[in-house]
């Protein structure tokens, strides 16, 4: 079973949403954050990305950038920027890019509930389930930041198979007036309601109860971290009702949307254009003058030398959930054999480009010369994510871009 509850959460004051909420931390780099920031002193960054405010010399891991972060989450509970909630709450937030909608519920989930080896922890229950590996630099960054907030401000997106009674008893509450309701500067609508009646409440957690598993959509290394700050003040005997506990939004699946997540690499590894079509076409059916947008799964589309090409090929019956991915398909047939790559995750040879940005910036990078060839990917989907989750297995590097991302600082779970 899957255990949420509701918290006595932080949340902004409505008057600010629009400056305190912010993106996650992880999808920029600290010059971005800076520039987001300015002029936005109540801005969560100052927070998740404390070294905005500090020297730009200034090493992201150090002990000043926490001690910042500390000082910086103090003020704005003083200042009245983050509220403290009377009861404990559901929330339900939905975002709206475009014509593309998704709501998910807001709760706290068990650290136990995530945890997978009953070695390190016997009470581990396997029901939030993970296909990434995490960095340990990057994990590490991210226990220090939350042990020393004794906060959760940026939470966990979630996903799972979806049920009907979780979705009417959503639908009652989103018609009802929001707490928070506002567009972002990028265009995305951000609405959120709050959930305090208990039967409500009883009622969602006995829903989600029912659900086997839950899995990790984006935020492996702030699960990570949670379950690691959970755990290390258990084995202190510093525990409190909160700190087995941490932040997420749980969506259904059948509302996510991936994005692909494109390739670029710099240099056809020594090979000519002539020589490097050869091999790529003993290795998949080569159809040039295609479009730049893959139809279906097991469609790649290459930009190279001015023109696209469609690559098809065939996954063996028996195929792994893993070796059925496209972005597998692709470095096991081509990256690695002919363009050299064999760890795309060290590599300095391959770029990995969002695909909210679309083919098009593929074919500026090739045109303008900052890369030799270029890769149109089909998005990765739900169910493939799921199926390779519930195998125990690790998705490659870079396999799922999600559109939209969550907003940290619309609520915030202290312990």
């Amino acid at each position: 079973m899957l255990r949420i509850r509701a918290f006595q959460s932080l949340v902004p004051d409505p008057s600010q949403v629009t400056d305190i909420a912010c993106v996650p931390y992880d999808v920029l780099n600290t010059d971005e954050a800076r520039v987001l920031a300015e002029g936005k002193p109540n801005t969560l960054l100052r927070v998740d990305r404390a070294e905005l405010e500090l020297p730009a010399d200034t090493n992201p891991y150090s002990d000043a950038v926490y001690a910042r972060a500390k000082a910086n989450f103090e003020r704005l509970q003083q200042n009245g920027a983050l509220r403290r909630e009377s009861t404990p709450a559901l929330y339900l937030y939905q975002q709206r890019m475009g014509t593309h909608v998704q709501t998910g519920l807001a709760a706290v989930c068990h650290v136990d509930d995530y945890v997978h080896e009953r070695v390190a922890n016997p009470l581990a229950h396997d029901i939030i389930k993970k296909h990434e590996r995490t960095r340990q630099d990057k994990e590490d960054d991210r226990t220090k930041l939350i042990g020393t907030l004794r906060a959760d401000t940026g939470p966990v997106f979630l996903t799972y198979r979806g049920t009907g009674k979780i979705d009417a008893i959503i639908a009652n509450e989103i018609a009802k007036a929001p707490a928070n309701d506002f567009t972002a500067p990028d265009g995305i609508r951000h609405t959120v309601w709050k959930i305090t009646a208990p039967d409500t409440i009883a009622a969602l957690v006995a829903e989600f109860a029912k659900l086997p598993t839950a899995y990790v959509a984006d935020g492996h290394h702030r699960t990570a971290s949670a379950a690691r700050v959970g755990l290390e003040l258990r084995a202190k005997g510093q525990s409190t009702p909160d700190s087995d506990w941490f932040l997420c939004v749980l969506f259904p699946g059948s509302q996510l949307q991936i994005m692909p997540y494109n390739r670029a690499v710099k240099d056809l590894h020594g090979l000519a254009p002539e020589q490097f079509l050869a091999a790529v076409g003993q290795a998949f059916t080569l159809t040039p003058g295609a479009s730049d947008t893959p139809a279906q799964p097991g469609d790649i589309r290459m930009y190279l030398g001015g023109k696209w090409y469609a690559l098809g090929w065939q996954h063996a019956p028996d195929a792994d959930p893993i070796s059925r991915l496209d972005v597998e398909g692709l470095q096991q047939r081509l990256l690695a054999p002919i363009l050299g790559i064999d760890d795309p995750r060290t590599s300095k040879r391959i770029d990995f480009i969002g695909g909210i940005r679309g083919p098009g910036e593929l074919v500026k990078l090739v045109d303008a010369g900052k890369a030799a060839v270029a890769f149109s990917m089909f998005p990765t989907t739900v169910q493939q994510l799921m199926d390779i989750a519930d195998a125990g297995q690790i998705m490659p590097p870079k396999s799922t871009w999600f559109e939209p991302k969550l907003r940290s600082g619309l609520f915030v779970h202290t312990f």
